[in-house]
């Protein structure tokens, strides 16, 4: 019988999101939690209101830890004076940050980079949560945006869509779905391919605009 401990909530997210990757989505109960932390049902309830919201938080803690590791890979690499070479260096670094992820916050890495986030949440989410979330989307959004910018002085969804390929689609492609992360030649080939697609880039600006644009 696990020994009481002291309500901390991040101690129920701890077990909340350790059922959840263990088990799946479906073995994370009040009940279950409860009985990982010894913390009674009725405090669970009286702190995230029902399971949806339990599993809500769990993903929202998860999501601001890695936007937060992103953020700080961006601004260690991008200074008044950065270069297009220091731009690059940011990008990969983002691209890479499922890495250092996992390394720092195994559970989370796998609640957030293994666990279907509609399987994990489902229809139910109070809808504060779920505007935190979609807040969590918006934030990736805007760092999307400044790479751009930082890079080739632009943030249009042609150029946001680049850097997009590079730090969500590569990564998912190379590391993720093929189990790669712990793999140094997965994060060669993910360098490798982030390079390819930068020095790409986006497409020319159309110099006048379609037929209907107003």
């Amino acid at each position: 019988m696990p020994r009481p401990r002291t309500h901390d909530p991040d101690a129920v997210l701890d077990a909340a999101e350790s059922l959840a990757v263990r088990s799946g989505p479906a073995a994370v109960t009040i009940r279950a939690v409860a009985a990982a932390t010894g913390v009674s049902n009725g405090a669970i309830y009286h702190t995230f209101g029902s399971r949806a919201e339990l599993l809500g938080r769990s993903w929202l803690r998860a999501a601001r830890r890695y936007l937060a590791m992103q953020t700080e890979l961006v601004e260690a690499h991008l200074g008044a004076d950065a270069s297009a070479s220091d731009v690059i260096a940011a990008v990969i670094a983002v691209a890479e940050t499922p890495v250092a992820f996992a390394e720092q916050y195994p559970d989370s890495g796998k609640l957030l980079l293994t666990v279907s986030r509609g399987e994990l949440l489902g229809d139910e989410l109070p809808a504060e949560v779920a505007a935190e979330l979609a807040g969590t989307d918006d934030t990736l959004v805007r760092l999307m945006v400044r790479l751009a910018r930082a890079l080739w002085g632009r943030g249009d969804r042609a150029a946001v869509d680049v850097i997009t390929t590079c730090v969500v689609d590569l990564p998912t492609a190379i590391l993720l779905r093929r189990d790669r992360l712990a793999k140094p030649i997965a994060r060669q080939h993910l360098r490798a391919a982030v390079r390819a697609v930068l020095a790409i880039g986006p497409p020319d600006r159309p110099s006048t605009p379609p037929k209907g644009t107003p």
